[in-house]
């Protein structure tokens, strides 16, 4: 019951008026039946007046906004969050566990102006009344998030990650792109439909994603990943369709921005609507304002190409033509300057050749003639020395019917026959008789000639 001042008296019975009973829905406290009725001078114990009064506060006040100013925030191991929210003339003590801490964007500074949904509790083990935060946003709606923003750009451009000079050009005509978004929005519609448009022979690689929501940053990170490694796509398309600053939180994390930053083949952004600017945006190869836009921008325009082709043929041929007489012209000047390099290599050593093959056949004639000069003085010693020298002179050779010569009378025996070798011919004889010319063994003797004219 309600006191004048405006405290409650929890200890009051129905004895001084009608107990008041809990807010609709509080649990009931069953009175102990062993001892009989409760008396009203039985003392409550301390943990029973913080669970009754924590009861009271859960169940007669809703969950609501309370605006205020941080101060003492702090962030335990466990993740939990405990601050104090106040205003000109009163303070209260706040708690956001973890579970609800994980949805901030960043810590809020000390002295920020913020709005807290929650619901006032008490804390029982120590009687503080307290309230329990379960989303908490600054007092302009988007305070926290852009705080969070300008802190992760501030450190990936100071880590070089939004450098220009790193950022890669597009490739021209890819065979494949890569799209990272959900398998279930309507970005992937329209992508489809533009590069269908435009580029109708270009594969798609999709790896669908969260795009928003817990866990999706994660999810993102892991696609664009998983897709460069692949080594299927050219170009990777990361995007999605327009939503709130919260919404397209997914693509402001660090694990995005570093993954796209890791991605061997170029990235192009394109996510929410023109005006929306993301982390992602910044760090990638190239940002597109829609993902309409992007895939506009990573696939070329199927009659740009046929004008290009048809303007392209003439300058070919022409430039070809070009090409091949700026060549020939080449060809036929070194052939000019080779035959004269060779000309000028070859006729002083053809000189040389002919003046030394003259010199070489007078040599041989002079030694041919020096030869011959000795092979007919030794021809003429050897006819001297010859038998048919001999025979010239009026001498016969005697020889038998197998062609040896006959040297001694021994092989005249008599009445055989034999011929005689003389520088014409043959004449043929027969030993009548033979005599012992007086000189044997060394000695002189006498030997009958056989008579030619008796055979």
């Amino acid at each position: 019951m309600a006191a004048g001042d405006g405290s409650l008296d929890l200890f009051r019975h129905a004895g001084g008026g009608r107990k008041p009973g809990p807010p609709a829905g509080a649990p009931v406290e069953t009175p102990a039946r062993a001892s009989g009725e409760r008396r009203a001078t039985d003392p409550w114990t301390v943990a029973r007046v913080n669970r009754r009064a924590r009861l009271l506060l859960e169940h007669g006040m809703p969950a609501l906004w309370v605006a205020g100013e941080i101060g003492n925030w702090r962030r335990t191991p466990a993740g939990h969050r405990y601050f104090t929210l106040k205003d000109e003339t009163a303070h209260i003590g706040a708690v956001m566990f973890a579970s609800d801490a994980r949805r901030l964007p960043a810590d809020p500074e000390d002295g920020s102006r913020v709005r807290a949904f929650g619901s006032v509790t008490l804390y029982e083990a120590r009687g503080r009344y307290q309230l329990r935060v379960r989303r908490l946003t600054a007092e302009d709606g988007e305070g926290l998030w852009r705080r969070a923003f300008e802190q992760m750009r501030r450190k990936l451009e100071a880590e070089g990650l939004m450098d220009p000079a790193r950022k890669r050009a597009l490739p021209a005509c890819p065979a494949c792109v890569g799209v990272v978004t959900s398998a279930t929005g309507a970005a992937l519609h329209d992508i489809l439909s533009v590069i269908g448009a435009r580029a109708p022979w270009t594969r798609v690689l999709l790896r669908s994603a969260r795009v928003q929501g817990e866990g999706a940053a994660e999810d993102v990170a892991r696609a664009i990943d998983e897709i460069g490694r692949s080594g299927r796509a050219d170009v990777i398309l990361v995007g999605r369709g327009g939503g709130s600053l919260e919404d397209l939180w997914a693509f402001n994390r660090e694990e995005v921005a570093r993954a796209i930053a890791a991605c061997p083949v170029p990235v192009v952004s394109a996510v929410g609507h023109e005006v929306d600017v993301t982390i992602a945006d910044l760090v990638a190869d190239l940002r597109a304002p829609t993902p309409s836009a992007g895939a506009e921008e990573v696939v070329p325009d199927r009659a740009v190409l046929a004008r290009r082709l048809a303007d392209l043929r003439p300058r070919l041929s022409a430039g070809l033509r070009r090409y091949v007489r700026r060549y020939r012209h080449r060809l036929e000047t070194c052939a000019d300057r080779l035959r004269r390099g060779i000309g000028g290599v070859i006729e002083p050593r053809t000189a040389r050749v002919l003046g030394r093959g003259e010199r070489l056949a007078g040599a041989m004639r002079g030694r041919l003639a020096s030869r011959r000069v000795r092979m007919e003085s030794a021809s003429g010693r050897l006819n001297a020395l010859s038998p048919l020298a001999t025979l010239s002179r009026g001498y016969g050779v005697p020889l038998d019917r197998s062609g040896r010569v006959l040297r001694n009378i021994a092989g005249f025996p008599q009445g055989s026959s034999f011929d005689l070798r003389v520088v014409d011919g043959r004449v043929g004889c027969r030993v009548t008789g033979t005599r012992a010319d007086g000189r044997v063994g060394g000695r002189t003797g006498r030997q009958d000639v056989t008579d030619p004219e008796r055979l």
